[in-house]
């Protein structure tokens, strides 16, 4: 161990290199060989021991590549491990037939999953195609039929229609009466558009009595604003100077007649609005 670490190693004196040649082995024949780990891939019973050995146990194995062992053109391996007792030689190899491994030799699997059924032969796979493929025509045959069955009873009850149509046109004429077929009348919708049309007329009523409140509103306001300037023009006028009695004019006594402007604050009263929109206002909880 320590030999490999050294610097430098000791050469004898007499040491020859050119005495040294390579020489080149023949090539081994025969499949080729490889040391591998791997686990068991499947239960087995060692047959000289009896020893079981369980699914997923390490082994060194050897591994053997037969070069003209393949099925469909899949490579087949061989594996060789020893008994972990009595160290006998135990075989298996890979089986890409059934997707799995098989037992050759040294030991024998507990389970075989592709033998614990029987093997159906050509003949029976053939009658077992023949009668999914009836089951299968079967249940189209089925669906066709609820089909038209569906069409049938779709068809009749056009063809019911259209005798009552046409039976209640011969009474009309018979009778002398208008044949016309009356349109069928949604009760709900017709409700619905007398409902809408009740809320509209309401609306557009209280619109219209807020339109006249605000014009009244604003003649109101008109008047007083009036009121305020005649005031304001006649008090204008007392200071003007008293025109001569003699001119006996008319603009005089009228400018003489008007009363002394007031200058008090003139409170309106407010209107209800919400009586009109149908509110009804809280009686107050605090006693005035």
């Amino acid at each position: 161990m320590s030999e490999r670490k050294v610097l430098t190693k000791y050469y004898p004196p007499d040491f020859d290199p050119s005495a040294i040649q390579r020489v080149r082995k023949p090539k081994a024949t025969g499949p080729k060989v490889q040391t591998v780990r791997l686990m068991a891939p499947f239960s087995m019973k060692c047959l000289q021991c009896g020893e079981y050995i369980y699914r997923g146990r390490k082994f060194n194995a050897r591994k053997e590549t037969p070069p003209d062992d393949k099925y469909l053109g899949i490579q087949i391996f061989r594996f060789y491990i020893k008994c972990t007792r009595c160290s006998a030689e135990i075989c298996f190899r890979t089986d890409p037939k059934n997707n799995d491994y098989a037992c050759e030799r040294g030991a024998k699997r507990n389970t075989e999953p592709w033998r614990v059924g029987r093997e159906e032969t050509d003949e029976e796979r053939l009658d077992r195609l023949e009668k999914e493929e009836e089951e299968r025509d079967a249940m189209v045959e089925l669906e066709a039929k609820t089909v038209d069955a569906k069409r049938e009873m779709a068809v009749a009850d056009a063809l019911d229609e259209i005798r009552t149509r046409n039976a209640r046109v011969e009474r009309a004429d018979r009778d002398g009466l208008d044949a016309g077929v009356p349109l069928p009348i949604d009760e709900e919708a017709d409700r619905q558009e007398r409902e809408d049309a009740e809320a509209a007329r309401r609306a557009f009523g209280v619109a219209r009595r807020l339109d006249d409140m605000i014009a009244e509103e604003i003649i109101n306001n008109g008047e007083t604003a009036s009121e305020v300037s005649s005031d304001m023009n006649g008090s204008v006028s007392s200071l003007d100077p008293v025109p001569a009695v003699g001119s006996g004019s008319k603009e005089g006594a009228s400018v003489t007649d008007m009363p002394p402007p007031s200058f008090k604050r003139v409170v309106k009263k407010k209107k209800d609005h919400g009586a009109l929109l149908g509110i009804k206002k809280k009686p107050s909880l605090l006693s005035k």
